[in-house]
């Protein structure tokens, strides 16, 4: 299967080399710009970096882990480095901290896709997405939105955003990053070797995977591991109104020192008693 190269990473806030890195790796829409709400909160604290992974890319985990470990070290000239992955970016943050354990400084998965495997309708989702007629891949992949997010939570601009992300996929992109999900396994990454305090943030609302039971069995695999709740979250909570990432990681002190800002909310909900 031929692997282009083309991963690259863009500065959504532009560049500041003084602040830590933050690297934000997406999901399955492969974009970054869904980023863009918790940008603007966290852009002040951070030098952030979206990764951007090509439409109609087909390249595997070896090759995009590699990729990444390389962007990075091309920007993160010692400084420390905080790595961020949501739902299929989690998986690929998860396969670049195993090929590179002591590269981040903080790890942040956010509803990690790596228990799709576990479920058999999703391998067959996967094989099926390859032979579906364009115009029923489309419908589909619309419909399945209910599933994939909560849309009573996001605001109209995120709605839209997300519906335009997700149409800018390649039906065989998309197949073949169903196909990846459906081949990642977490047992040969060896987690123990990685270097990185870790907070796991797991919807308790998601419709689409176990994201508290996988975040639950994250933690027995990688030293220094907390949890945080989002009670009332779908599979793709980072778009939601409530959620505010800046907050979250204030609340379990992952912020900078000199930027911490102990009084913010995480959410507009009560917040969550962390699980350590």
């Amino acid at each position: 299967m031929p692997e282009p190269d083309g991963l690259k990473l863009y500065a959504p806030a532009g560049k500041h080399p003084h602040r830590p890195l933050f690297i934000y790796l997406p999901g399955m829409d492969g974009s970054g710009e869904l980023f863009s709400a918790q940008c603007d909160r966290l852009k002040h604290h951070f030098d952030i970096r979206c990764l951007v992974l090509p439409s109609d890319d087909l390249s595997s985990w070896d090759s995009m882990a590699a990729q990444v470990v390389q962007l990075i070290g091309q920007e993160s000239i010692a400084r420390p480095v905080y790595l961020c992955g949501e739902s299929f970016g989690a998986c690929l943050a998860l396969r670049v901290v195993a090929l590179a354990p002591a590269l981040a400084s903080h790890l942040i998965l956010v509803n990690s896709a790596s228990s799709f495997h576990r479920f058999p309708w999703f391998h067959w989702v996967a094989s099926l997405t390859t032979w579906v007629a364009p115009p029923l891949y489309q419908g589909s992949t619309l419909g399945s939105l209910p599933m994939m997010a909560d849309l009573s939570r996001m605001g109209v601009a995120n709605r839209e955003a997300l519906i335009r992300a997700i149409g800018t996929v390649s039906q065989a992109s998309t197949a073949w990053r169903l196909n990846l999900l459906s081949q990642f396994r977490l047992e040969p990454l060896r987690l123990h070797r990685v270097k990185a305090h870790t907070l796991l943030v797991a919807s308790l609302s998601d419709r689409l995977l176990p994201s508290l039971e996988e975040a639950q069995r994250l933690a027995t695999l990688l030293p220094n591991p907390r949890i945080y709740p989002l009670p009332h979250s779908g599979h793709i909570s980072l778009l939601e109104d409530g959620v505010n990432l800046k907050a979250i990681l204030s609340a379990v002190g992952f912020l900078p020192p000199d930027q911490h800002n102990s009084q913010e909310l995480a959410s507009e909900d009560p917040c969550p008693t962390l699980i350590a």
